[in-house]
C-alpha cells in the first residue's frame, strides 16, 4: 500500500489515476479518499489525480496524542504529499476540512500551487457563533469516545446539510454513512478537537487571503448555511477568485451532485490551463454602487 511520510513520522496512504497535470484531492472530516471516487474517475482521464486519507483516517497513521492534529499539521500533511510523489506544482482541490487546508496551503504555499479550489469551507468561521462551534465540536468528540462508530456515522451523516444528499440520492448517502462507520474513533475524535475545533476563523485569515494570486475557485451548495457568508466574504478577499452556489444542495456536494462539482471544475481548471483566469479589476472595488456617485 503505497503511503508517503510526514516530517513528523506519520504514514498517509495515498492512491493515484491517469497523467498530466496533477491535481490533489483533499477529503473534509466525514470523508475519505473514497469519496473522490466521482472526481478520480472523470478527470483521471486527462490529469494526474492524488486522493489520500488525512491522518488520523486508515489506512493512514492514527497518533494518539491530540496535539498531533492542528490546521498547520493538515496543510503540510498536504505538502509531503507532493514531495512524497516528487510533484512541483498540483492542482489543490479540497472539500470542508480539506477546504480550510487548501485554503491555508493557498496562503502558505501558493509557489507549489498550480489553483485552489475551496469548497463547502466556513463551518464555524462567523465572528458571533464561534463560541457555538467550538462548543458543538467538543460535543462531537465527546459523543464519538462514548458512542459506537456506527451510532456516530447515523447521526452525523443526517446533520442539516447533509439531508439534502439524503434525499437526493439515498443509495449515495448509504454508502457515504457505511464509509464513515468505517473510520476510527480515536482519529475522528483527535480530527475534531485538533483541527476543527481550533482551526481560526475565515475572517481572521483576511491578510493572507488578500496576497493569494493564484487561480482561486470557491465553490458551496446554497442549502449549506454555514458556508454561504463565509464563501462571500472569500470571493470578496482573495484577488483571484471566483464563487460559485449549487442550487439545493448541502454540505457534501463533489457526491451530492457530482456532475454539476465536475461541470464547474473542468470548466474552472480548462480556464487555468488556457491562461484566461483573471485577477479582480480594482475598479470594480471603488465602494460605489453604480460608479457614479460624486457630481464630476
Amino acid at each position: 500500500m503505497p503511503h508517503a511520510r510526514t516530517d513528523d513520522g506519520v504514514a498517509l496512504y495515498y492512491e493515484e489515476t491517469g497523467t498530466g497535470e496533477p491535481i490533489l484531492f483533499i477529503h473534509e472530516f466525514a470523508g475519505d479518499y473514497r469519496a473522490w471516487e466521482p472526481q478520480m474517475r472523470h478527470f483521471g482521464h486527462s490529469y494526474r489525480c492524488i486522493a489520500y486519507n488525512a491522518r488520523g483516517y486508515p489506512p493512514s497513521g492514527v497518533p494518539e496524542d491530540p496535539e498531533s492534529y492542528s490546521q498547520d499539521r493538515a496543510r503540510l500533511d498536504a505538502l509531503a504529499i507532493l514531495d512524497h510523489l516528487g510533484i512541483e506544482r498540483a492542482h489543490v482541490v479540497g472539500l470542508s476540512m480539506g477546504g480550510f487546508a487548501a485554503l491555508h496551503f493557498g496562503i502558505h504555499h501558493q509557489d507549489r500551487a498550480l489553483s485552489l479550489v475551496v469548497a463547502g469551507c466556513g463551518y464555524g468561521a462567523e465572528r458571533d457563533r464561534r463560541e457555538q462551534f467550538r462548543t458543538e465540536t467538543e460535543n462531537i468528540a465527546r459523543f464519538i469516545e462514548s458512542a459506537s462508530v456506527a451510532a456516530f456515522a447515523d447521526r452525523y451523516a443526517e446533520g442539516p446539510t447533509r439531508v439534502q444528499f439524503q434525499n437526493k440520492d439515498p443509495r449515495g448517502w448509504a454508502e457515504f454513512r457505511d464509509q464513515l462507520a468505517e473510520h476510527s474513533l480515536r482519529g475522528a475524535a483527535n480530527t475534531m478537537r485538533g483541527i476543527q475545533g481550533r482551526r481560526p476563523s475565515i475572517y481572521d485569515l483576511e491578510d493572507g487571503m488578500r496576497e493569494i494570486r493564484v487561480p482561486t475557485l470557491v465553490l458551496t451548495g446554497d442549502e449549506d448555511d454555514p458556508c454561504l457568508t463565509p464563501n462571500v466574504f472569500m470571493k470578496r478577499t482573495i484577488p483571484s477568485a471566483a464563487l460559485i452556489t449549487l442550487p439545493n444542495s448541502g454540505h457534501t456536494i463533489n457526491i451530492e451532485e457530482p456532475q454539476l462539482f465536475n461541470q464547474a471544475l473542468e470548466w474552472f481548471l480548462s480556464q487555468v490551463r488556457t491562461g484566461r483566469w483573471p485577477q479582480r479589476d480594482v475598479r470594480s472595488q471603488t465602494g460605489s454602487i453604480t460608479g457614479m456617485d460624486d457630481d464630476a
